[in-house]
């Protein structure tokens, strides 16, 4: 291995890049030991040469065998994290990734149920280990691997969906705060359902008041926690079926004051702020405008527009919750870009708090790509 790369792992992170490699054996899906030019112990890695990343180190300790009483161990030291943040609801992450010392794997809990993510052709080809472990542990009704993504071309796995053990219904009702949503396990987002924002959603529903704006909806998590306390809520998002899951899931938690309008985000916050209309609160949750460092520039100027409109449709005293789910757009990016438009906005705005994604996506302070979630509450001031 290269001395870059080397001392990347050395500095706590677990990938080594395949222009790093001097040397390597293996196939796809091997655990390989990793070692340094001079021939000294790093650890044990995931190994896959089709990957730009080629190495996910897993384990440092010397002699430590991957196995499925390893498996176990990482699971229970990430269970017994959770068990301590005190979560109020049943829909939670069990386990994140490389922040949980299992790299290419994503384990979250919707009450009886686990749905599985995974990046990893080493972690694909232990899937048995896994699932095994979670049995163990939890005693899980079903679990559903969703291998949808279009991310696993990648490592050179094949887009797959199924049940890996017990039964999985294609939907389930989970709680999360004094709120209830119904969760598409088989279709929706990611595993299900937008996890990283619970805490962010049950913060904006402590904030919210008054006329709510809530753009790029989906299917409703913002709104309905904001609901709960404001006086009308307005949902907007691009998609009729994300409306719809939306619309059912007012009706199960018995809301009758949310509408639901079905548009352009960027259209229509144009025509609302030119019309003058305000709001109270504003919500803004878009999807990664950024997915690559390439992407930068055209994201930046998509979020400052989004934003510039937000604050023009602020009523003073007004309060906007704004997200970026972009890694690549760092918070001292973020904050560069809300200050300008609040300065083309002609707004002044307060900082009510600065947040990430929940605790059960913990960050490492080694890995800065476990953070990437930002979410800023502002408060109009004029």
């Amino acid at each position: 291995m290269s001395g870059r790369g080397a001392s990347r792992v050395r500095a706590g992170h677990p990938w080594v890049y395949r222009s790093d490699l001097l040397r390597a054996a293996g196939e796809a899906g091997d655990v390989v030991r990793v070692e340094d030019r001079r021939g000294r112990f790093l650890g044990y890695a995931f190994y896959n040469p089709r990957s730009e990343i080629a190495l996910r180190v897993a384990e440092r300790r010397e002699g430590v065998g991957i196995d499925g009483a390893w498996f176990g161990s990482r699971l229970r030291a990430a269970l017994e994290y959770r068990a301590g943040l005190g979560i109020d609801g049943d829909a939670y992450r069990l386990l994140h990734a490389e922040a949980d010392g299992v790299p290419g794997l994503v384990a979250d809990v919707y009450g009886e149920h686990v749905v599985l993510q995974v990046g990893s052709a080493a972690v694909e080809r232990r899937l048995e280990l896994v699932v095994r472990a979670l049995a163990e542990l939890l005693s899980p009704a079903g679990v559903l691997l969703r291998g949808d993504a279009g991310s696993r071309r990648r490592e050179g796995l094949r887009r797959t969906v199924a049940v890996l053990h017990g039964k999985v219904p294609e939907a389930v009702v989970v709680r999360e705060g004094p709120v209830r949503y119904r969760v598409p396990l088989w279709r929706g987002q990611k595993t299900g359902a937008f996890l990283d924002q619970r805490e962010n959603r049950l913060a904006a529903g402590r904030h919210a008041r008054g006329r709510v704006l809530d753009v790029f909806s989906y299917g409703g998590g913002f709104a309905l926690h904001a609901a709960r306390r404001a006086a009308s809520v307005e949902a907007v998002d691009s998609s009729a079926a994300a409306l719809e899951q939306a619309r059912e899931n007012a009706r199960l938690n018995g809301l009758g004051n949310l509408s639901f309008v079905e548009a352009n985000a960027f259209d229509l916050l144009r025509a609302r702020s030119d019309a003058g209309e305000a709001y109270d609160t504003v919500i803004l949750d878009p999807p990664a405008f950024a997915r690559t460092r390439r992407d930068l520039p055209r994201a930046a100027r998509a979020y400052k527009e989004i934003n510039l409109r937000a604050m023009k449709l602020l009523a003073p005293g007004g309060v906007l919750v704004t997200c970026s789910c972009s890694y690549h757009l760092s918070r001292e990016a973020m904050e560069g870009v809300l200050r300008s438009a609040a300065a083309d906005a002609g707004r002044s705005l307060r900082v009510l708090e600065w947040r990430g994604q929940a605790a059960d996506h913990p960050e490492v302070l080694n890995i800065p790509e476990t953070r990437y979630l930002k979410c800023a509450v502002l408060e109009r001031l004029c």
